[in-house]
């Protein structure tokens, strides 16, 4: 009988932690990611996915697709003495952390965002990085460690004394992107930081992630999933940067270096994606009077690989949006002290509301209804090896109606880290009737409060 040939994959993770999965040589990418959820004990990692490297560009796994597809003949003529490698990455932005069922998911995630920042080449936004530094060292480091000083109106004195306590307990490369330490220099940082860094006493650890992951969101190249194309076939140098965003998608051009936003689109500007061979296609919507948008990806392969990505990005952005707007809307509620009227529930007088607002939840057994219907619709979809003349389109509609939106699960997980500051790893241990019925209720007081013009802003 004939030994089944196994090969090890290696997983490197956001915090350079490694796992290793030994798989069949007939194995697909969903193997290695159930080893890796099994691994971190987790049931599900939402915002992440398994990528390659291929062409010197990361390319997310389709995860029904054989690993033999991305490692070409070193995956067949391999050994199970030396492990192909594979990337944990963040797949899918957001810009709450609260959003994140997972705190297991929330550490990798707020690991990787780390990096990014300091890769990021948004000079224009500097006063940022000071404050992301800040808070990422309170959420590494905790409570700066105040000295005592005799005279406390000698603020002068004050900030040297500080200074000299404190400037060797970070490394300004850790925290700042190289450009900013070349143009502020190691001294001013470590003199200033400190004092940053000491405001935010009180702060916990893990809202102090929240709070980096908050505003890392706002970098106008921090969250974003880069992939490099050419503007004509025969450039040599990849110099466009065909950006993923949470909302959309941001084109850049590389010039002496820097990037140059060429076009910042959503995913309400655009009409349509479509790809043949290498050549890939942006259609923005008619309104916005702009020819189509043609690059040059590296392959058929990579213009696949990117086009699920938008697709799914797509799709992702559909299906949280409107829990992304209650978190929100909820925020700016308990800072208002509105908050506190959510948590009386009349079920009569509820479930009266929520006819009105057409709300498809069941008040009865507080079960939640879940649609998944495609945003995209997909011609010419390609199951088997690409070549340089297949073709493919996705096509965004453009009317993001209220009807798309659904009630979804997570809200009763999010909703419970949100008010009580509970890591939802698992099963919640409060009862779901009841978080069904604060959910729907906290709905219930928005539009009214709407209704009645007041701001929950």
């Amino acid at each position: 009988m004939r030994t089944t040939l196994k090969r090890l994959v290696c997983v490197l993770l956001p915090n350079k932690q490694r796992l290793d999965c030994t798989v069949t040589v007939r194995a697909r990418g969903r193997e290695v990611l159930n080893s890796v959820l099994k691994q971190l004990g987790v049931s599900d990692l939402q915002l992440f996915g398994l990528a390659a490297l291929k062409d010197n560009e990361y390319l997310f796994l389709d995860l029904d697709q054989k690993l033999s597809k991305y490692f070409n003949k070193r995956w067949s003529s391999g050994s199970l003495k030396v492990p192909f490698i594979l990337f944990l990455r963040i797949q899918y932005y957001v810009e709450s952390g609260l959003i994140i069922m997972s705190s297991r998911e929330q550490q990798l995630y707020y690991a990787e965002l780390r990096q990014e920042v300091l890769q990021s080449q948004s000079r224009h936004q500097e006063d940022s990085f000071f404050h992301l530094a800040a808070v990422a060292l309170q959420a590494e480091v905790g409570d700066l460690e105040l000295t005592d000083v005799n005279d406390e109106d000698q603020e002068g004195g004050r900030a040297r004394k500080l200074q000299r306590k404190h400037q060797s307990y970070f490394l300004p490369e850790d925290y700042f992107p190289a450009w900013l330490i070349k143009r502020r220099g190691r001294d001013f940082l470590l003199r200033h930081s400190p004092a940053l860094h000491g405001e935010l006493r009180g702060l916990s650890l893990h809202q102090a992630a929240l709070q980096f992951i908050r505003e890392a969101s706002r970098l106008q190249d921090g969250p974003v999933t880069f992939y490099r194309m050419k503007q004509e076939k025969k450039e040599h140098r990849s110099l466009i940067l065909f950006g993923v965003t949470m909302k959309g998608v941001h084109i850049y051009r590389e010039v002496e270096g820097k990037q140059c936003l060429l076009y910042d689109l959503s995913w309400t500007d655009i009409d349509c994606f479509t790809f043949q061979g290498s050549r890939f296609e942006v259609a923005a919507v008619g309104s916005l009077c702009l020819p189509k948008l043609l690059y040059y990806t590296r392959s058929a392969f990579h213009s696949k690989h990117i086009l699920k990505h938008l697709t799914d990005s797509h799709r992702f952005h559909m299906h949280t949006r409107e829990a992304v707007s209650y978190i929100q809307q909820l925020e700016n509620m308990q800072a208002s002290q509105f908050y506190r009227e959510a948590y009386i529930c009349d079920t009569a007088s509820l479930k009266q509301k929520l006819q009105c607002l057409s709300l498809t939840s069941s008040m009865s057994d507080c079960s939640v209804a879940v649609e998944n219907t495609p945003v995209w619709s997909r011609q010419g979809e390609e199951e088997e090896e690409e070549n340089d003349g297949s073709t493919s389109e996705a096509e965004l509609p453009l009317d993001e109606s209220e009807e798309d939106f659904v009630d979804n699960p997570a809200e009763v997980s999010w909703l419970a880290e949100l008010v009580y500051g509970v890591s939802v790893d698992g099963a919640l241990i409060f009862p779901s009737p009841h978080w069904a019925a604060v959910t729907m209720e906290m709905k219930r007081v928005l539009c009214r409060r709407a209704a009645e013009g007041v701001s929950v802003d």
